[in-house]
């Protein structure tokens, strides 16, 4: 039995999620009181259920502290695989939600919006703290969040026991704030100095050329790999459903995607199959 929880921040994409599992084969139950999360999962691991995989949706952080206390017995029970996924979102991205629909926040209306929302924020760390996977939905779009959802659950347990996604990114447009590794590849010769490189991207292969010819690529890689294949499997067995790895560089155009894919092909020959995706490779 497969069990997922989603949760997080009232406004942050709850019940998109919870569309987009059920259109992947999942039985949703939404708006599900925390205290009969536990009960529900029971219930679903009775030998007569027709369900193998249940996504439960918990509320925000007015159940803070009764939807920790529910991952926790789930994942005390060990009734089947439990996946929590927290979506989150940035605070002026909250307020333009809000004020477009208009509606209350359900925190407390009787609080200034920002109040409300940061209210709720620090309710809910508890619950960050517990989840395998936090999505931030800030700066994407419905069709983006679906992709994201679709990527992690469309494939069953039994086909790959951790999923691994890297991504690559620039620091001049900010740290991604939903991964778990971050990576600094601006101590590598920056191609966007070599006029002849500056239009290609890392996923050209004279940025590779030109990148593996420095003298500490070898040693950087090495190190690097060395240190993959010690927290990756220690990650797994420590039941971590999902791992993010951010490998950052100035643009995001070039080093950092060059390192990202060499970070593909090293997990790949390890038995993962990350994701890999650019998160600033067209931007200037």
């Amino acid at each position: 039995m497969e069990f997922a929880v989603v949760t997080g921040q009232s406004g942050a994409g709850r019940s998109q999620a919870a569309n987009f599992l059920e259109d992947l084969g999942w039985f949703v139950i939404d708006n599900l009181p925390s205290a009969l999360i536990p009960k529900v999962s029971e219930l679903a691991g009775d030998p007569g259920n027709r369900f193998d995989r249940m996504a439960l949706v918990a509320g925000g952080g007015e159940d803070a502290a009764a939807i920790s206390n529910a991952l926790r017995m789930l994942r005390a029970n060990e009734t089947g695989r439990l996946r929590v996924v927290f979506l989150q979102a940035s605070t002026p991205a909250l307020v333009r939600r809000y004020e477009s629909t208009k509606r209350p926040h359900p925190w407390d209306g009787s609080l200034p919006l920002l109040e409300a929302i940061e209210a709720e924020r620090k309710a809910l760390e508890p619950v960050r703290a517990e989840a395998d996977m936090v999505i931030d939905t800030s700066n994407l779009s419905v069709h983006q969040l679906r992709d994201r959802i679709e990527a992690e659950f469309s494939t069953s347990s039994e086909e790959r026991a951790m999923s691994v996604r890297v991504v690559s990114f620039g620091y001049k447009h900010g740290l991604p704030i939903d991964v778990d590794l971050v990576l600094d590849c601006r101590f590598l010769p920056n191609p966007h100095w070599i006029e002849e490189l500056r239009p290609l991207t890392g996923r050209d292969p004279e940025i590779g050329a030109y990148l593996e010819a420095q003298e500490i690529t070898p040693d950087f890689l090495d190190r690097l790999y060395s240190l993959l294949d010690l927290l990756v499997p220690a990650y797994e067995r420590e039941g971590k459903s999902y791992l993010s790895i951010a490998v950052g560089c100035t643009g995001g155009k070039h080093r950092s995607v060059w390192a990202a894919r060499k970070l593909r092909e090293h997990l790949e020959e390890q038995g993962y199959h990350p994701r890999v995706s650019h998160r600033d490779v067209e931007r200037t």
